[in-house]
């Protein structure tokens, strides 16, 4: 199995911007992937800067709200049925999420928990706009400074 994503990763780095982009969205979505791997391949094989960056970020950002809009899916009656919860407390999570808890958004680019605030964002219906701009902010900032990091080590070498 490991031979396999082995070579997934090197066909995505072959692949250059689109490459990362496909790696970049996979790695925002629920599945185990690291698209650190294939930007940093494109990155050392010579690729832009600002061509790597866009590529990255909009991707990580479109995996990102796809889990957004797949807690939209979900239902505020299950919070209810499921976890025994009355619909005052809900109401209460809910709006706090969608007047000042939105920003979390931007934390969503953390490994192993990202996935998650993103689905819990859209399953209690922050607002779209906030989750958006603060998702994408947090993506950006996450690729600049991976690329500064890749950058910097590669004057070393």
């Amino acid at each position: 199995m490991g031979e396999y994503i082995e070579m997934f990763m090197h066909a995505l780095i072959e692949y250059g911007y689109i490459g990362v982009f496909i790696a970049s969205f996979l790695a925002a979505t629920i599945l185990p992937f690291s698209s650190e791997v294939v930007l940093t391949g494109v990155l050392l094989a010579g690729a832009s800067y600002w061509p790597c960056m866009i590529a990255a970020t909009t991707g990580n950002f479109l995996g990102g709200m796809s889990c957004y809009w797949l807690g939209m899916l979900g239902k505020i009656e299950w919070i209810e049925k499921y976890m025994k919860m009355d619909r005052a407390k809900i109401d209460r999570v809910q709006n706090w999420i969608k007047d000042k808890g939105s920003w979390m958004a931007f934390f969503v680019f953390l490994p192993g928990i990202g996935d998650f605030i993103a689905v819990a964002l859209g399953y209690l219906r922050a607002n779209i706009w906030v989750v958006a701009i603060s998702m994408f902010a947090g993506k950006a900032i996450r690729y600049w400074v991976w690329m500064e990091l890749v950058y910097k080590v590669q004057e070393f070498l």
